[in-house]
């Protein structure tokens, strides 16, 4: 954790609330846990999942496939357990706050303190990457008590927005990120994914190389559902800025409503089908929507994947 010295009372209360909220989302999840719900390729056989494109064929149980003509995979439980890597946008955009009145930022920066202190309590190493237009903060994974307090001193800091406001490159960011993590990892994005048309569709291409080297990937893709996704503003006109350009429009909601719903939910469901398509794990996370929910959600989906 960073020097006491070099925070003030506020700061340090500030991280340590921080801490607090990202452990006590954990909490009721590792109750009764014996074992890490991830699996690895080990020594002891756990149970067979489907097979992947580049999973080693020496894991292939074809005696399984001789009489089901399904390719599937031997699991074990692994002893010394996976890489995690939490890679967080924290682009000026994702300060927006909505009528949930929590900011993007925190929001993500909150769950990503809940799956550092997740993955620690299952002794998996846990690591983070931050970036805007391009990649500011970068923490290799490891598993220690002290690590997962720096990881959340430095969450802590970032949900204030005090890093990272520049505007939003994540496709080569995530680029850079596929490349600067050596060995299979599980990367989890955190980011409202706002980019301009032809950079969503490299966003895209950024999260498939990160499938394409070896890493399994989930998106948290975090709005505020009641404005960017249904826009939900009373009737009257409404001047909005663009966070990242400091463009402004005033615009009358009624007149724009229905177009802005159908371009939202046509977006949403573009990137949910690219996802799937890619084999990249898809969860749209509303800032309303409480942390403990969206982290139940994310451990059921990993259950039944894996």
């Amino acid at each position: 954790m960073a020097d006491a010295s070099l925070l003030s009372p506020a700061e340090l209360a500030q991280i340590e609330s921080f801490e607090l909220r990202a452990r006590t989302v954990v909490e009721g999840f590792i109750t009764g846990l014996h074992k890490s719900p991830y699996h690895g390729f080990s020594v002891e056989f756990a149970e067979h999942r489907a097979y992947n494109p580049g999973d080693p064929l020496r894991h292939v149980d074809w005696k399984v496939y001789g009489r089901s003509d399904r390719l599937v995979v031997k699991r074990y439980e692994e002893e010394t357990n996976l890489r995690h890597y939490v890679a967080l946008d924290t682009s000026a955009s994702m300060q927006y706050a909505g009528h949930a009145g929590v900011s993007k930022l925190e929001y993500g920066a909150t769950l990503a303190g809940a799956l550092h202190v997740l993955m620690a309590r299952q002794r998996d190493a846990t690591g983070l990457v931050a970036f805007d237009r391009d990649v500011h903060t970068v923490v290799p994974p490891k598993s220690t008590r002290s690590h997962v307090r720096s990881l959340l001193a430095r969450l802590s800091r970032m949900a204030t927005g005090a890093d990272g406001q520049a505007h939003t490159n994540a496709a080569a960011a995530l680029q850079d990120i596929a490349e600067r993590i050596p060995r299979r990892a599980l990367v989890v994005v955190v980011s409202d994914l706002f980019e301009s048309a032809a950079g969503a569709d490299d966003t895209i291409r950024a999260l498939k190389h990160l499938r394409h080297r070896g890493h399994e990937v989930i998106v948290f893709h975090v709005l505020d559902a009641a404005t960017e996704q249904r826009f939900d503003f009373d009737d009257r006109p409404v001047r909005v800025r663009d966070l990242e350009t400091g463009e402004e429009r005033t615009l009358q909601p009624a007149q724009v409503r229905e177009g802005y719903r159908e371009a939202s939910s046509a977006f949403v469901a573009s990137v949910r089908r690219a996802c799937r398509e890619s084999g990249v794990d898809y969860e749209l996370l509303d800032t309303a929507r409480p942390y403990a929910d969206a982290l139940r959600a994310y451990l059921d989906k990993r259950r039944r994947l894996y």
